[in-house]
């Protein structure tokens, strides 16, 4: 006899599969955790048009129930527009619950699931969900709670639930305690991920405490919020079968036209007599999309594959600026040199993508000539820290040959040297290779777009390096001629038994040619320097009485100018 076939909520499925949103590790865990709040507030923020600043702490605050783990506290306060108390629950204890899902929006979260995963992973850790702060303009007080996932229902339970007074007028806190681990510098390094934030969020402020360290201010470097352009449809080239017959379930009792005008981007009235033509119906048009069978809707997306339409709008990509990340590269250190290129949004696998390159070369970088190059890549302006290795803009930047402008390579493999190298892709379609958006698919078209970047903004730093490199060159000549030309003229006036005073000038005419005149600089500049003294001192030595009598002389001659 078969065994009873049961089913289980969604949040039951990722309570058991945490490993595929971010949660595989200790060190994951603290870095997805404190990502996915920080990316609510930007979000938050940036949709109701608030310049965003955001405080975080983060402490290890005892031994950890598992092994090899530390009981971690991520708090994340931001000054956004707040949550009424009865989305809370939704918000945090309840997955796949989101306003961006499905939007075709340039947001950072989409799905609705890494910030109720986070609630889920310390609930199963310490046994505590969720501690929630938040204000909306309109509430009196500040909301307060706890917020657990029931995990067989799929739904947000609020516990311990108070109105407090709080020092802001809108605004969310939240807070997790969990086990896991810090990891501070590296690829997955807490402060790698809050310097890359800051980087391509160039009009956030940021302030964090870690541990009992003092706490750090990144001050925004732009006073402009980056605008997010309106949501888009999907293209029908985007989609796979199985995600247009899920699509189409949305739209129920509506009509077929109805459904792929609106449902998709660049199909309207036109398209349709091209559908006609590849099998498509007349009368389907017309019909119910949930009247239609599997094998019409199978063959109503044939015809969509096969149909030419047009590219979709790049509209709905944002940029970050050049201007702004020019700014905004500063914080990544003392920089010697910089090239930003943002390219022109453009079409890659049927998705709007933009492109922004940013490689700058620190002053005060730790890695030695022979270390690789420092690689911060960004999807819809979040850092990636994980699984580099299959990503897009990793196998773009392994691609191009770096030698050709000036830095050191190995064979196929990143450059090396005290750079910084920072790739954001920013798309509202961006494919990722896991649910936890740690690396991007590496498509052929990215790829391609990518390398255009890349050398582009390479061309750059090599006008650059070859400048550098030929003034090296030049100081090091006019330094062999400075060593030996006094040692030939020398030579010469003892051939010629030219007087010291000729070797003289002619050592001074050399100097002055090889641009080593600092000392009659120096000298000139001590003689100036003499020279104000002594007029300052004559200044001090003036009569002050002999300023009193003039004026009372000049005061006379006017009280007879009045009378007269």
């Amino acid at each position: 006899m078969a065994s009873k076939i049961t089913s289980s909520s969604t949040a039951e499925y990722f309570s058991k599969n945490l490993q595929q949103v971010g949660f595989s590790s200790g060190t994951k865990a603290v870095l997805t955790t404190l990502k996915e709040a920080v990316d609510n507030s930007l979000d938050a923020c940036e949709d109701a048009g608030i310049l965003p600043e955001i405080h975080i702490e983060i402490e290890k605050v005892a031994a950890g129930a598992h092994k090899n783990m530390d009981q971690i506290r991520v708090k994340v306060t931001d000054n956004g527009p707040g949550l009424s108390a009865e989305d809370v629950p939704h918000v945090f204890g309840e997955y796949l619950a989101s306003s961006k899902f499905g939007r075709g929006r340039c947001s950072r979260g989409q799905q609705g699931i890494g910030i109720s995963a986070a609630t889920t992973w310390a609930q199963v850790t310490s046994a505590h969900g969720a501690r929630v702060i938040t204000k909306t303009p309109k509430m009196k007080q500040a909301f307060k709670c706890e917020v657990e996932v029931d995990i067989k229902k799929n739904v947000g339970v609020v516990k311990e639930k108070s109105n407090i007074n709080w020092d802001r007028e809108s605004g969310v806190s939240c807070e997790f305690i969990f086990d896991g681990r810090m990891q501070l510098n590296g690829d997955a390094g807490i402060l790698t991920y809050l310097l890359g934030t800051s980087l391509v969020n160039p009009h956030l402020k940021l302030t964090y405490k870690i541990n009992d360290e003092k706490p750090v201010t990144l001050d925004r470097v732009s006073e402009e919020l980056i605008e997010i352009p309106e949501s888009v449809s999907p293209h029908p080239h985007t989609m796979k079968l199985g995600e247009f017959l899920a699509h189409g379930t949305l739209y129920g009792k509506s009509t077929l036209a109805t459904f792929l005008k609106t449902g998709f981007s660049r199909v309207n009235e036109a398209t349709f007599s091209d559908l006609t033509k590849l099998g498509v119906k007349k009368a389907w048009f017309k019909e119910p999309v949930s009247s239609l069978s599997q094998a019409e809707m199978k063959t109503v997306f044939g015809a969509l594959q096969e149909a030419k339409l047009m590219a979709p709008s790049t509209r709905s990509v944002l940029s970050i600026g050049e201007d702004a990340l020019s700014k905004s590269i500063r914080r990544l250190g003392e920089v010697d040199f910089f090239s930003v290129l943002s390219r022109k949004p453009t079409i890659c696998d049927a998705k709007p993508v933009s492109v922004e390159v940013a490689i700058a070369r620190l002053r005060d970088s730790k890695n030695e000539a022979d270390d690789p190059v420092e690689l911060l890549r960004f999807a819809n302006r979040v850092p990636l820290q994980f699984d580099k290795g299959a990503c897009a803009i990793l196998k773009s930047i392994e691609s191009i040959n770096w030698k050709s402008y000036g830095l050191n390579q190995p064979k196929r493999s990143i450059p090396t040297g005290p750079y910084v190298i920072a790739v954001s892709v920013v798309s509202p379609f961006i494919k990722f290779k896991n649910a936890s958006k740690e690396t991007i698919d590496a498509s052929d078209e990215l790829v391609a777009e990518l390398r255009l970047a890349l050398m582009q903004a390479g061309q750059r730093l090599a006008r650059f390096v070859n400048k550098e490199r030929r003034e090296f060159d030049l100081e090091k000549k006019r330094a062999h001629i400075e060593q030996f030309g006094p040692i030939l003229i020398e030579g010469i006036g003892r051939i010629t038994g030219a007087p010291r005073t000729r070797l003289d000038k002619a050592t001074e005419g050399l100097m002055k040619i090889l641009g080593r005149d600092e000392a009659a600089a120096e000298d000139a500049l001590a003689h100036a320097s003499a020279k104000q003294k002594e007029m300052v001192k004559k200044l001090d030595q003036y009569d002050e009485s002999d300023f009193n009598n003039t004026e009372d002389d000049d005061n006379d001659s006017d009280d007879s100018d009045v009378e007269a």
